[in-house]
């Protein structure tokens, strides 16, 4: 007998809320975690205590036996860096996955996002329509409590869950005054505008990363713990390294090592990889399996961002409310995606008070003229900053470096470059911060330097799904080519990029595969 129909390989937000899907529907699910639990008082305390409050992965456990990327204070170097690009990616290996310390943001794609060929001649299409996943979409925005305004661009048959989380005041003030040039949208967030799923209502924290004190806004501690509580079990400090598949490319057992170093196996009748867009694919390369097309790994997509900071000539007070609260979306689509990335321009709303005394300090303001600066800036700072479309590339990738960690396992390495379609768009959105602090009455203006982008963190492409098994991992329901007990699961399944957050679509496809797995039944869905 197996030792569970069927086995989950990470337990982040995409991983647990398949599997609750399936323990809803009657599965026996194991989920095997290669970090250890988070506790959500443990981590508000040391966000609380942290002296590096704009290292949101300070307040977070780091297991030596489950490594993940650091760079504050000084970098890891888990993640090999080959270029020429680079690529500091950040994410959590822990119970419950990188959502713990997410921003929430739970937007929907556009539905040409998933037909650049045919529309716009760049990209790939995906083997699925945005029509196919809109009821997957829904149950996602319902589960995790999603609240939005109705102007997103993106269609929909049924309402949100909730409306917005109230408007900031600086938030108001930046729609107000760049209207009608643009129109300023609340950005669709899994965070509670009223009590939902038994959690309270967002009170303004202005800590949603790394972590929202009071659990208003959604995450994967949360998701794991509804997969338990519909039946499914779960087994953390479990580092899998190997995929075993018999001699007809069934895979029949998960090969993992305890923190001291001991082989353990668990047998399956399924099996659902779920870790994220790089240790996934980290996954499958060190067992060996699922690349008859040489493209796991390859396509590696982050969105891309340069930024601009200025003082309106209003006070504003960012830091009342969520911390990215708004967005103006009129560039997400057009015939210019035949020639630049599209883009998305995002509004922080990030109290100003920590980078502007860290920045007065180091350039060694003291005294009244600190109080003064302090003042002033923090009252009428605010920034913009454009979220960039990337195209898939085989050539951006995720392969095995030569170093191991501390169970001797190979570490990722990346292969990252910035294409001219990237750069184009950026260069457009400069025309779009120019128009903006122009509004706002804008004084003092600091833009990225030139050519330096900031990645986001959202890792998509790297098991893109397709229906050619020679140019794609996984067919439209997120199984394998090569293994038909094998699913992948999370961000790493999606064709393209779009300006979006990969989250949502990724919950929305993983609820999808745990469909095709095992139908959940009509009295129960």
């Amino acid at each position: 007998m197996p030792d569970a129909e069927v086995v989950v390989i990470g337990s982040g937000i995409c991983g647990a809320l398949a599997a609750r899907r399936l323990a809803l529907a009657g599965a026996d699910v194991l989920v095997l975690e290669a970090g250890g639990p988070i506790e959500r008082g443990q981590v508000v305390a040391a966000f609380r205590d942290s002296p590096r409050k704009s290292d949101w992965l300070a307040p977070y456990p780091y297991h030596p036996w489950a490594p993940h990327p650091l760079y504050l204070p000084e970098e890891n170097n888990y993640l090999v860096q080959a270029g020429p690009d680079p690529w500091p990616v950040q994410y959590l290996r822990g119970v419950g996955g990188t959502s713990w310390h997410w921003a929430a943001q739970a937007w929907r794609l556009l539905p040409s996002d998933l037909r650049l060929a045919s529309l716009y001649g760049v990209g790939v299409d995906w083997p699925l329509s945005y029509e196919e996943l809109d009821p997957w979409y829904q149950e996602a925005e319902e589960l995790m409590g999603v609240a939005g305004a109705e102007d997103t661009g993106s269609p929909r048959s049924q309402p949100f869950p909730m409306a917005p989380v109230a408007e900031p005041w600086a938030m108001r003030r930046i729609r107000e005054r760049l209207a009608p040039l643009y129109a300023v949208t609340a950005n669709t967030a899994a965070r509670n505008s009223r009590s939902y799923g038994g959690r309270p209502a967002c009170c303004g924290n202005n800590s949603c990363q790394p972590i929202c004190p009071i659990d208003a806004q959604y995450h994967g501690g949360l998701a794991i713990r509804s997969a338990l509580d519909a039946g499914a079990r779960l087994q953390s400090h479990a580092v899998v390294h190997r995929l075993e598949a018999d001699a007809g490319g069934r895979i029949r057992a998960a090969h993992y090592l305890t923190p001291d170093g001991q082989p353990r196996q668990v047998s399956g009748q399924v099996f659902i990889v779920a870790a994220n867009g790089v240790e996934s694919p980290k996954l499958l390369l060190m067992s060996g399996l699922a690349n008859r097309s040489g493209q796991v790994g390859r396509n590696l997509m982050d969105h891309l961002s340069t930024a601009l900071t200025f003082e309106a000539d209003e006070p504003l007070w960012l830091g009342r409310g969520p911390q990215s609260p708004s967005a103006i979306n009129s560039r997400r689509d057009g015939e210019f995606r035949r020639e630049h990335a599209a883009y998305r321009l995002d509004f922080t709303n990030i109290s100003r008070v920590d980078s502007v005394t860290n920045d007065l300090l180091e350039k060694g303001v003291y005294g009244p003229a600190f109080e003064q600066q302090l003042r002033r800036r923090v009252a009428h700072e605010m920034g913009v900053r454009n979220v960039l479309e990337v195209l898939p590339d085989p050539a951006n990738r995720i392969v095995l470096s030569g170093r191991t960690d501390a169970l001797g396992l190979p570490t990722p390495q990346v292969h990252y470059r910035i294409d001219d379609y990237v750069r184009r768009g950026a260069q457009a959105a400069q025309q779009d911060f120019a128009l903006i602090a122009e509004r706002m009455g804008g004084q003092r203006l600091r833009y990225s330097a030139a050519g330096k982008f900031s990645a986001n963190h959202h890792i998509t492409g790297t098991l893109a799904m397709g229906d050619d098994p020679a140019r794609s991992v996984c067919d439209r329901y997120g199984r394998a080519h090569d293994h038909d007990n094998l699913y992948l699961c999370g961000t790493a399944v999606m064709p393209t990029s779009g300006t979006m957050n990969a989250t949502l679509t990724a919950v929305a496809l993983a609820l999808r595969s745990a469909e095709q797995i095992r139908p959940m039944p009509a009295a129960r869905a």
